[in-house]
């Protein structure tokens, strides 16, 4: 099948070229911001300006698009607390604002539609005496975290769900939605094999499986319409059974082809590559590990599951770090920038809609390359721009790479339950820790944020 091409002329920068998608979306450049943000909002899922703050530093840093962090459609469904949510109408005019901050950049604005499943990292005081719900009542393998199968009722509420939350993203006034169907949260508890373990018409056949991802798109189209953009974030292989070896064989790269063939077919128009089947994971995303650095976060998450406590014994004793950093990192390549080519090339040879493709990219030559010989349409990118949030302004002057990159340490990652979110790579500051902090901290400065230019709302006078 076709797909989307850039002009051939080699003066012509791949880069800077604009991107339509079917929905007549039109993004300026082919960079997104993928979605990563920390726990800026309040404890009850209400937004606060440091999300806006932190949305629009990378649409000033000249993004094409950004992509929301995981946006809760019920408490139920929550990651962690601190997310802001869009679980009733209430929360259109603060989502309204960060669309509008945004695109006074030229910057598009695409909200992630999530539900944790067992990947419920902190459950938070509601949640804390009720299980997740899954595809499955096994629990999580990784932190122990409790579930139970979703009834067919609890089912049809859910897809509901996340029909009401596009449309609210519609009103107000957003550019699209994306559904976060990887990473080991609900939909893709219900589309792995290793996970479904449900005999009903959501188990068994792949067809089964991925059912529950087509309702919910249908549920999208009907309350938010055909022509609102939607996108799909998939695992193209979720690697667990070679990663961890007493997992089970899990969604290959033709099974999620084949889903993403019926999402295109259901109306998505574009996709997302993505890769591993619980978050993080050593492939995603691809770096360093560093237990010493885990177990002063780690804390905020013991009560969550009955193996967290082992997990961080066995990050916190110096005997057994070298240990859990080598089997966390033995399968990953020192430079992961492009890891995912593979897998997004083979995604794109069977669509006609758009292929975003993430993986920690921070060199221009290389993007480049990529969208030049058809791997990919597009890139995402997480980890480099919290290290550079103007690295596309810095392509644009000429550079190929910043003067001070990511260097894939995933410190980032690890301060993120419990800290704000930023760069914690002290190298990349000469040494200069209160330099960091004072980064890192930016986000609740007021400086660009300007009330005259969002008419007032409840929401700017009681949460921002």
């Amino acid at each position: 099948m076709t797909s989307p091409t850039v002009p051939a002329q080699e003066s012509v920068d791949p880069i800077f070229t604009p991107l339509t998608f079917p929905s007549g979306l039109t993004i300026k450049n082919r960079v997104l911001r993928s979605s990563i943000s920390g726990r800026f909002d309040g404890y009850d899922g209400t937004g606060t300006r440091a999300r806006v703050n932190w949305e629009e530093r990378f649409a000033r840093g000249g993004v094409g698009a950004i992509i929301s962090s995981h946006v809760p459609i019920h408490v139920r469904g929550r990651v962690l607390p601190n997310y802001a949510v869009i679980d009733d109408d209430d929360t259109i005019p603060f989502w309204q604002i960060v669309g509008e901050r945004v695109h006074e950049h030229g910057c598009a604005f695409v909200l992630q539609l999530s539900y944790s499943g067992r990947q419920r990292d902190i459950a938070g005081v509601e949640n804390a005496t009720h299980p997740a719900l899954s595809s499955t009542n096994r629990r999580d393998p990784v932190h122990g975290l409790p579930a139970r199968a979703m009834t067919k009722r609890e089912i049809d509420e859910v897809v509901a769900m996340f029909g009401r939350g596009a449309r609210r993203a519609r009103e107000a006034g957003l550019d699209g939605v994306e559904l976060h169907a990887c990473n080991g949260y609900l939909f893709t508890q219900f589309l792995s094999p290793e996970i479904n373990d449900r005999t009903d018409e959501y188990g068994g056949p792949l067809q089964n499986r991925a059912r529950f991802l087509l309702e919910v798109m249908a549920a999208i189209r009907r309350e938010a319409g055909a022509d609102f953009h939607l996108q799909v974030k998939l695992s193209a292989v979720d690697h667990g059974d070679a990663i961890f070896p007493w997992h089970k064989k899990g969604t290959t790269l033709e099974e999620s082809v084949q889903v993403l063939r019926w999402a295109q077919e259901a109306g998505a128009h574009a996709v997302h590559v993505s890769t591993g089947n619980s978050f993080p994971h050593p492939l995603n995303p691809a770096g360093d590990f560093r237990p010493g650095e885990l177990f002063k976060t780690y804390d905020t998450m013991l009560s969550s599951g009955r193996d967290t406590l082992r997990n961080y014994a066995l990050w916190r004793f110096p005997p057994t770090r070298p240990l859990m950093r080598y089997v966390w990192t033995r399968t990953v390549p020192k430079n992961p920038e492009g890891l995912l080519l593979p897998d997004a090339a083979a995604v794109r040879r069977h669509l006609s809609v758009p292929v975003i493709v993430t993986g920690g990219f921070q060199t221009a030559s290389v993007v480049r390359q990529a969208i030049r010989s058809g791997r990919c349409d597009a890139v995402s990118i997480a980890r480099p721009l919290i290290a550079n949030p103007d690295l596309v302004h810095q392509w644009a002057a000429g550079a190929d790479r910043p003067e001070r990159p990511c260097t894939y340490c995933n410190l980032c990652l690890i301060h993120a339950p419990e800290d704000p979110l930023g760069c914690y790579d002290v190298s990349r500051y000469d040494g200069d820790h209160d330099r960091m902090i004072a980064e890192v901290m930016s986000v609740y400065q007021p400086d660009g944020w300007s009330t005259e230019s969002v008419r007032p709302t409840p929401v700017e006078s009681t949460q921002l």
